[in-house]
């Protein structure tokens, strides 16, 4: 049997044309049998000739449409409602072919050539024959190399087109080892009905059909399902350790056809996205379009994708600049792939450093500047004080004096919500930053300086979500500070859309933040991407707690105490009410910081205390210093 499937797995076309002409054969001498009423070469009806003559006829007239559709070159093992489609058109054509040779005899010699009944019981029984032969073979076919009781149960949310396309994905690919067992909808006129021979059944049963079934896995088949619905059925499949799959966007398909490796596994960033974000396209492009564009920190997880963001604007020209040479390696080869780097210059430079930085600006003369160059990382920051001042605080500044001398239109600062009521040296700086840039807007009147805040962004260097990946990877334990740490996250896409939205929206001297949903548990996030690795925890792997490291909270903040934010016509993104700074002493007092910067550390950071007096030093051995 199995040398016979593998025959059938490369049987050639003429193969199939011998079967179908076949098939047309038999069905063309039963309808003439039968309307002979099974009296077989009788005087009463029809003679051997007729017998030898309908048959020919049908079969020749048959063959012709067999090659003018092609329905032979279907390969059996996968037929499809296409191409069934395609059997009947080439079966329907030459019954007409045939009825209208009939009408031409009729009107030469008052006789039809074939009696209508037999073209009729013809074409049906034809039908029947090719499609019964071709569905048996499949069905041989794929109980053959993979038979069902092998298989795995399967269930799929969403009994529409994608939940169809998804279960004849998993039906085609002989190594999917998966049965569909049940769809899930919430449609009523599909509940209780069968799809492609499967149940649907009621969404608002899945968890008790979930407990009662041993299901391995759970494929989200519904286009454009909204994060928070994917989060409530994947903490259903995780409470009954089935595992969970997602279709992805039509747009990906290839060719336009799913196929069985391209449904992946649900990932953590998919539970933790919100809704869509609409942007003001129209504000943003009208800021950008024909403009000279200038990005820091370019090749970092949130620069680069503000770089992709602006490809997709009517820019004039991109500068984009950053220190890290590998990181910027890939980002040229990004870009080149992109659009062939054209109206892009790339410069390996320090923001920091001044002349660098006006020979650049001053040669591209850059109508805005996006700030995303930064140290970022808490604990490196906390032991290397003078490196924090030197990049966030004395870039910044550089940075920013230099725009207001060539008169660069706006100054779009990345910061974070660890600027807000500082508990460490990398918020502080930032918060320095802040005031800066807020002071020397009111200042003068050439740059517009505005500042957007965030917290946690998924999938930058260092977020929790790599960081855990590797540590389950490596088979644990997962490293989780402390079992009450909570955080903000937004993905590096949604970020970044904001940042640009709100620079198109700002007319200077505006902290904007964005709206961040709520606050997520770290334990418990770490819990369920364990359970998405489909492994157990305290079996498998194990979640060990490190304690709080140096500068580290255990709530993050996006607005400061007596902090008020007003609306803005994007929902996302609110202005933080701030407290304003005397441009001439916040300066005098930043210089002496960035003068500090090769000092002592304690009096780098005491210097910080005095001009962000909020900041308060928490797990840190900087605690000595608090007011």
């Amino acid at each position: 049997m199995k040398k016979f499937i593998k025959a059938l797995h490369i049987v050639p076309s003429w193969w199939v044309l011998g079967l179908d002409v076949v098939c047309v054969l038999v069905a063309s001498v039963i309808s003439v049998i039968l309307r002979d009423n099974f009296a077989i070469f009788s005087q009463a009806h029809f003679q051997l000739f007729d017998y030898l003559f309908f048959p020919s006829l049908i079969v020749g007239v048959q063959i012709i449409f067999f090659f003018v559709f092609k329905s032979y070159k279907i390969v059996v093992r996968y037929t499809n409602t296409k191409d069934i489609a395609l059997i009947f058109l080439s079966c329907f054509s030459a019954a007409l072919c045939l009825e209208v040779i009939n009408i031409f005899s009729y009107f030469i010699n008052q006789t039809f050539l074939i009696p209508h009944s037999i073209l009729t019981m013809e074409f049906f029984i034809t039908l029947v024959l090719m499609l019964f032969y071709r569905i048996s073979f499949k069905i041989l076919y794929l109980e053959t190399v993979n038979p069902a009781k092998f298989r795995r149960d399967i269930v799929i949310i969403g009994a529409g087109e994608a939940g169809i396309t998804t279960k004849r994905a998993l039906d085609r690919d002989a190594q999917s080892k998966y049965k569909v067992c049940a769809f899930f909808d919430s449609d009523k006129t599909k509940i209780g009905k069968q799809v492609e021979s499967v149940q649907v059944i009621d969404y608002q049963k899945l968890s008790s059909y979930l407990k009662d079934n041993n299901i391995s896995f759970l494929i989200i088949a519904i286009q454009n399902f909204s994060p928070e619905k994917t989060n409530e059925v994947t903490e259903i499949a995780l409470q009954y350790n089935v595992k969970v799959l997602v279709v992805p966007p039509v747009k990906k398909w290839i060719n336009g056809e799913l196929s069985f490796k391209q449904i992946k596994k649900v990932k953590i960033e998919d539970l933790l996205e919100r809704g869509e974000i609409v942007l003001d396209k129209d504000l943003i492009n009208k800021d950008l379009n024909g403009k000279t564009i200038m990005i820091t920190g370019a090749a970092g997880s949130i620069g680069s994708e503000i770089v992709r963001q602006v490809l997709n604007y009517n820019y004039k020209k991109l500068i984009l600049v950053d220190n890290a040479e590998t990181p910027v390696f890939y980002l040229r080869n990004e870009c080149f792939s992109t659009n062939g780097l054209k109206d892009i210059e790339i410069e390996i430079a320090s923001v920091f450093d001044k002349i660098q930085m006006e020979e650049i600006i001053s040669r591209n003369k850059p109508s805005i500047i996006y700030h995303a160059a930064a140290y970022k990382h808490v604990p490196l920051m906390e032991e290397n004080v003078g490196a924090s001042i030197k990049t966030n605080v004395e870039g910044t500044k550089c940075l920013a004096d230099l725009a207001v001398q060539y008169g660069v239109q706006k100054f779009v600062m990345v910061s974070t919500d660890k600027a807000v009521n500082p508990t460490n040296v990398m918020g502080a700086s930032k918060r320095i930053a802040e005031i800066y840039v807020q002071s020397l807007n009111a200042h003068q009147d050439t740059t517009k300086f505005i500042t957007t805040r965030f917290g946690n962004v998924l999938g930058t260097n260092g977020s929790v979500i790599p960081v855990f990946k590797k540590q389950i990877e490596n088979g644990g334990p997962v490293m989780v500070t402390d079992p009450d740490i909570t955080r903000f996250f937004m993905t590096i896409p949604e970020a970044c859309q904001l940042v640009i939205n709100a620079g198109a929206m700002g007319n200077g001297g505006e902290i904007f933040i964005f709206d961040m949903g709520k606050s997520v548990k770290i334990y418990d996030l770490a819990v369920k991407m364990i359970k998405l690795s489909g492994l157990t925890l305290g079996k498998d792997i194990q979640i060990k707690f490190s304690g709080l490291r140096p500068g580290e909270k255990l709530y993050e903040e996006l607005l400061a105490n007596k902090e008020n934010t007003i609306e803005t016509p994007n929902a996302k993104i609110m202005i933080a009410k701030v407290r304003s700074y005397s441009y001439i002493e916040i300066s005098e007092q930043i210089d002496e910081l960035i003068a500090m910067k090769n000092d002592d550390e304690f009096a780098i950071v005491k210097k910080m205390k005095d001009i962000v007096p909020e900041y308060a030093s928490k797990n840190s051995k900087f605690e000595t210093l608090n007011h």
